[in-house]
């Protein structure tokens, strides 16, 4: 089956949910090609988000990450994966809602912090406790997530591909987004 996509698709959710995984999948499918905000940031930088947290503090990473997502936009369609925290700031969800169209991965905690808690690799969750660091940051943005324009539940028995074609559903009920051809 071939699809016309005609506005990115921007994923969302929490870190762990398979916003990188399940939208290289989905570009693949789509013929479109796959963006991640995250890796443009650290390739203009030259440092992880780690060490860009670690030197300059969250607020200029979030700054950076604006400008990134924006430029994205701005570029060929696509699907573009974020960071867990883009879609917290207003800017970002106005940004998306304009110009493409926010599918949220909607895991629970349980699932997240199945697919977390070996890695470090999540500067958020370098601290004591960090599953109830994972839990406290997951109570703050479900609500916000939650504004996405599509949700697409994340189940523990889904592959990679089941996960996409559960997307790819999704994005069929707006033919503004996406539409079989």
């Amino acid at each position: 089956m071939a699809y016309q996509l005609n506005k990115s698709i921007v994923m969302v959710g929490m870190m762990g949910a398979g916003k990188t995984a399940v939208g290289q999948a989905l570009a693949d499918r789509l013929s479109v090609p796959f963006l991640d905000s995250d890796e443009e940031i650290v390739k203009a930088a030259n440092m992880s988000i780690a060490e860009i947290f670690e030197r300059d503090g969250e607020a200029f990473f979030r700054d950076r990450e604006s400008e990134v997502i924006g430029r994205l936009l701005d570029t060929e369609r696509a699907v573009l994966s974020t960071g867990g925290g883009a879609f917290l700031a207003e800017r970002n969800r106005q940004m998306i809602s304009e110009r493409g169209v926010a599918v949220w991965l909607k895991a629970d905690l349980e699932l997240l912090w199945n697919r977390v808690k070996h890695k470090d690799t999540r500067p958020l969750l370098r601290t004591a406790d960090p599953k109830k660091t994972l839990t406290e940051i997951y109570d703050k943005r479900v609500p916000v997530y939650a504004l996405s324009d599509l949700a697409v539940e994340a189940r523990s028995e889904y592959a990679i591909a089941d996960m996409a074609d559960a997307v790819i559903a999704a994005l069929l009920t707006r033919p503004d987004v996406l539409t079989e051809v």
